[in-house]
């Protein structure tokens, strides 16, 4: 049978994050993760449907992309086909013709683990080497540390602090409480917190949303950040070790998470709660 190419439908997208669920497994490198559909979920559901490409074989779905804005696509492939080089072929047919309305013409970006046949087709096709990013990965088998803040888990109708936490960190007005409740609703969302950190004196000072995809499955965090106005206090190690509670918590057998290299006070906060890297990933890259 042919390898399809489709764009979900919003009915269609709750198959799709419960797919991508399964698909974590602790012995694969970080991949595609609900949690990465679910942190999208605040642009609303027909917008994270818009963005979401699926590829089948006689039924199935072998394959999910994400459009993380206009020109970058992270894809992942289901277990068992990451080296079916059938699947591997037309994924890569379809992002590298703008007509088949994956990514458009000029410069773009394509993520894929590693390991699979895709990521190794795009080379083979002249795609380079594009950004570095770190991977870490925290083992969840033991207890956590105490986290240093006092934290409490978001919940409606109490998420301002939380988001004026976010808007500060990433100097953007974008993420509203209206934002965050449609996030909160959907579908991702049912196997997610989002943990807010307050100093000794109860000021909110870093914020941090976690992504289980079930018990004895690895977890995701995404995003975290620390306050620009307080910062270099220990608070992003604090909020990360909460942010692995929650998860063990939530039974997940690790904790996950990827930022770009060059992002150094990241991976340092990241390592000093217990993170671990792993070997560095590069996207793929076709210019203009």
């Amino acid at each position: 049978m042919p390898v399809a190419l489709c764009t979900p439908t919003p009915d269609e997208l709750p198959f799709v994050v419960e797919t991508l669920r399964t698909w974590q497994d602790e012995s694969a490198p970080l991949q595609l993760h609900p949690g990465d559909l679910g942190w999208s979920w605040r642009d609303g559901t027909s917008a994270v449907a818009a963005a979401v490409r699926t590829w089948t074989r006689d039924g199935m779905l072998v394959a999910v992309g994400f459009l993380d804005g206009p020109d970058a696509l992270r894809m992942t492939v289901a277990p068992g086909l990451w080296r079916d080089d059938d699947v591997a072929r037309h994924v890569v047919e379809d992002v590298s013709d703008p007509r088949r309305g994956v990514l458009p013409d000029g410069a773009v970006a394509f993520e894929a683990p590693n390991a699979t046949r895709v990521f190794e087709v795009l080379g083979e096709a002249g795609w380079r080497a594009g950004e570095p990013w770190t991977p870490l990965r925290r083992d969840l088998t033991e207890p956590v540390d105490a986290a240093g803040l006092r934290v409490e888990v978001v919940e409606a109708g109490r998420s301002a602090q939380f988001t004026a936490v976010h808007r500060a960190v990433w100097g953007n007005d974008r993420f509203t409480d209206e934002r965050w409740r449609a996030m909160a609703d959907g579908p991702a969302f049912a196997r997610a917190r989002c943990l807010l950190g307050r100093d000794s004196s109860g000021v909110a000072v870093a914020g941090v949303t976690v992504w289980s995809a079930g018990r004895g499955r690895p977890g995701l965090i995404e995003p975290m950040g620390v306050h620009p106005e307080h910062r270099g206090r220990g608070h992003g190690r604090a909020i990360c070790l909460a942010a692995a509670a929650a998860l063990r918590e939530a039974g997940s057998s690790s904790a996950l998470v990827c930022t770009p290299a060059a992002n150094e006070p990241a991976v340092a906060a990241y390592r000093s709660a217990g993170f671990v890297p792993e070997p560095v990933r590069l996207d793929r890259s076709r210019p203009a």
